[in-house]
């Protein structure tokens, strides 16, 4: 890296004594004292300055100058499903069958817990985590599309931040919490308790639960080979997959806060997941020439696992300097080790042509370590005007181990050389960041600035081949705000933002799937940067609440997955930068009542991508129209009784060589206080028992077709029962993260 480029980020750090990012909030028209910071992705205390609170039974929707924080109190699916079930509620968000996860049809997205970056949300078991991990152990999610620059530009479609459970206090000595318990059906079944005590300036708070599910999938796919000059059929092969398995999950997390003087507060936190999933799945591959005349035919039954683990600890200091409110500084170190470990074990039996039978083991596995640390300083300035500084710097210690072995039996495998590989990648990312906010009358801007120095060193341990890439990046933000009247106001904002790939995506190796598939990463694969625009407009009126935002991203590089046909039906997928890509579109959000007793939630967006695949083979240039949609009818006809109804559908995303289609999902949730501690819920997910997702390609050489149904219907029926209670003290704003509680 260039001196110069060393000695400007050098700089910007020293006069930065600060890292922890602090989301952004919007300044009102009027000046009331400033309120004290908070961590990227936490929740502030209401003020007039800062935020809009729009309150309804169904949700809590905040706002700020660059985030929307959707509650998970009423979302029923939320309270016995997993975390997919309530990402699937929330705007703007779209989680596949598959647990992939993406904002508005970007599937780059960062995964945030308590505005910090997670390593069970991290690596290459993300997709896993989120449909496995529990939801209710989180009581908000925030969106950020156009986050700040206080905020990593990791993740070209955004930010999705997972806010925790808030602790309880109270001025002297108070314990509250809950215990949770659901039976559904199949053997499903989970349990949850949480809760925090108080003890003079000392705060205790944890999270502990296990949860067991099923996983089923039924999957067809349907293969032709073509003559690349005629187009001719040259052979068809059917691959169909039954799966039968289950999950088993546990969590754990506790939190302790001391506030060992009135300008110094210390805090610690220690967490864990463990996610152990298996069962069997039955293969039938059959092949056919061109006139349908039986080429070969064999099945695959094996039975396979994945378990993983999470473990992280977080220490934190904050110092309050005089007496100006919001005048601190934040210093925090965390670590994460995820590791994941996918195996299976396989019997080939072959019935066309005749041939003894086969045996086959896979055992993948990954480790990642991330450590982060981060200080920030935030300072009032005249006028009601904020500044905000940081340093950040997180380091990723990533390594995969791919294995494969083959024989005539069981006790006589054989490595397979051409997919047994291992292969480590070592990222540091540097970071300095300011930002800085102000009213002027109606009119509120904020301005930030962060410069980025990566360094991501790769190596292929089993063919000794080392590989490097640095950079250094500038990523400007902008956020304006405009109170038209008393009830609405418009929004603007533009970001740079960054997608780096995943490290098992520049992993050159080949890893073995099943016989028709292969995949690889590619050392070559280069950062996508995205220019993001927004414009939103937005009304409140009581419980009434209306946003509609018109977007614009342009991104350049953009990731694209490109299947070959390396002979014989068999596909060889790797990821590839695109030439760019274009997504522009409006997404209306509302909130309101029908009826005394009836209230609804809705959001659309519809948008279009445009793709240039220049240099793709067997690419096209590619456009299309996508709708996506939810909705949500809550019935309160008594005190007691709540009812639920959700539905959602994922439109399509375009692929370099074809095209992903998802569908919909409807959900029915009911809810019955039995008394002030005690409350009965009965809940159904995919009560149509129908979601699942399809993707095609159709290039000169190959066309594929493959739909996936997951035996997704779930019933639950459980008891929730709260215990303790008291008024509580008011938490430091920048360790809160609850909703207000407003009038409605």
């Amino acid at each position: 890296m260039p001196n110069l480029k060393l000695i400007l980020l050098a700089g910007v750090a020293l006069t930065l004594p600060a890292g922890a990012a602090a989301a952004q909030t919007q300044p009102a028209p009027t000046q009331p004292p400033a309120q004290p910071a908070r961590p990227a992705g936490t929740e502030e205390a209401p003020a007039a300055l800062e935020e809009v609170v729009v309150q309804s039974r169904a949700t809590d929707i905040r706002t700020s100058i660059d985030s929307t924080s959707y509650s998970l109190k009423d979302d029923l699916q939320a309270q016995t499903g997993t975390l997919a079930d309530a990402l699937r509620n929330v705007p703007s968000v779209d989680v596949d069958p598959q647990g992939n996860v993406s904002l508005r049809g970007d599937g780059n997205v960062t995964i945030l817990v308590d505005g910090r970056p997670s390593g069970v949300f991290s690596g290459e078991s993300r997709a896993q985590a989120v449909l496995s991990l529990p939801a209710d152990q989180y009581s908000r999610i925030e969106v950020m599309t156009n986050p700040s620059a206080a905020y990593s530009p990791e993740g070209s479609g955004g930010v999705i931040n997972l806010i925790s459970k808030p602790n309880a206090a109270k001025a002297g000595a108070v314990s509250t919490g809950s215990v949770r318990a659901n039976v559904g059906g199949g053997g499903r079944w989970n349990l949850g308790l949480n809760g925090s005590t108080t003890r003079g300036d000392l705060t205790l708070s944890g999270d502990v639960g296990t949860r067991h599910d099923l996983a089923r999938q039924t999957f067809d796919r349907v293969r032709e080979q073509l003559n690349p000059v005629t187009g001719d059929l040259i052979s068809t092969t059917h691959q169909t997959q039954d799966v039968d398995g289950d999950s088993d999950v546990h969590f754990g997390r506790l939190n302790a806060e001391y506030r060992l003087t009135e300008q110094v507060q210390l805090t610690g936190e220690i967490r864990g997941n463990l996610i152990d999933t298996g069962g069997r799945g039955l293969e039938v591959y059959d092949t056919t020439d061109a006139a349908g005349a039986p080429v070969s035919l064999y099945t695959r039954d094996g039975g396979f696992g994945f378990e993983g683990d999470n473990l992280g600890a977080t220490a934190r200091i904050l110092r309050r300097f005089g007496g100006e409110q919001g005048h601190d500084w934040t210093t925090e170190l965390r670590v994460d080790r995820n590791r994941g470990h996918f195996s299976m074990d396989s019997a080939y039996d072959y019935d066309l042509p005749v041939a003894p039978a086969a045996f086959e083991t896979i055992d993948n596995r990954n480790r990642l370590i991330l450590t982060g640390f981060s200080s920030a300083y935030v300072r009032p300035m005249p006028d009601a005007g904020k500044l905000r500084t940081g340093y950040e710097l997180e380091i990723r210690d990533s390594a995969f181990d791919n294995a494969a072995s083959r024989g005539p039996s069981p006790d006589a495998l054989v490595p397979d050389p051409f997919v047994t590989n291992r292969f480590e990648v070592f990222q540091q990312v540097h970071a300095g960041y300011i930002t800085y906010e102000r009213p002027w009358g109606d009119l509120s801007a904020q301005f930030g600035l962060r410069l980025e120095y990566a360094d991501v060193e790769m190596n292929q341990v089993t063919t000794d081949i080392l590989t490097s890439q640095h950079y250094f990046r500038a990523y400007p933000t902008l956020h304006v705000s405009y109170q038209l009247t008393e009830a609405e106001l418009v929004r603007g904002s533009y970001s740079r933002r960054i997608q780096r790939p995943v490290p098992f995506l520049l992993n050159p190796f080949t890893s073995y799937q099943d016989p028709l598939n292969l995949r690889s990463g590619n050392p070559d694969l280069e950062p996508q940067e995205t220019d993001a625009f927004e414009l939103m407009w937005q009304k409140r009126a009581g419980q009434t609440f209306y946003q509609a935002t018109a977007y614009y991203r342009d991104t350049q590089k953009a990731f694209t997955e490109v299947a070959t046909d390396i002979g014989g039906g068999v596909l060889l997928t790797r990821p590839e930068n695109l030439g760019s890509r274009r997504d522009y579109g409006v997404e209306v959000v509302a909130n309101g009542k029908l009826h005394e007793t009836l209230r609804y939630n809705a959001s659309l967006n519809l948008f279009r991508q445009e793709i240039d695949a220049a240099g793709i083979p067997g690419g096209q240039d590619r456009s299309g129209t996508v709708i996506t949609g939810r909705a949500t009818l809550n019935w309160q006809p008594t005190p007691e009784d709540f009812v639920q109804l959700s539905g959602l559908y994922q439109g399509d995303q375009l692929l370099a060589q074809g095209e992903r289609e998802a569908g919909g999902m409807l959900n029915l949730g009911y809810r019955r206080k039995l008394s002030e501690t005690l409350a009965f819920q009965l809940t159904v997910r995919d009560l149509l028992d129908d979601f699942g997702d399809v993707t095609t390609y159709d290039t000169p050489t190959f066309t594929d077709r493959t739909e996936r149904t997951f035996g997704g219907r779930a019933w639950y029926v459980g008891l929730t029962y709260s215990f303790g209670g008291g008024p509580r003290r008011q938490q430091d704003p920048q360790f809160d993260f609850s909703a207000p509680q407003t009038g409605g």
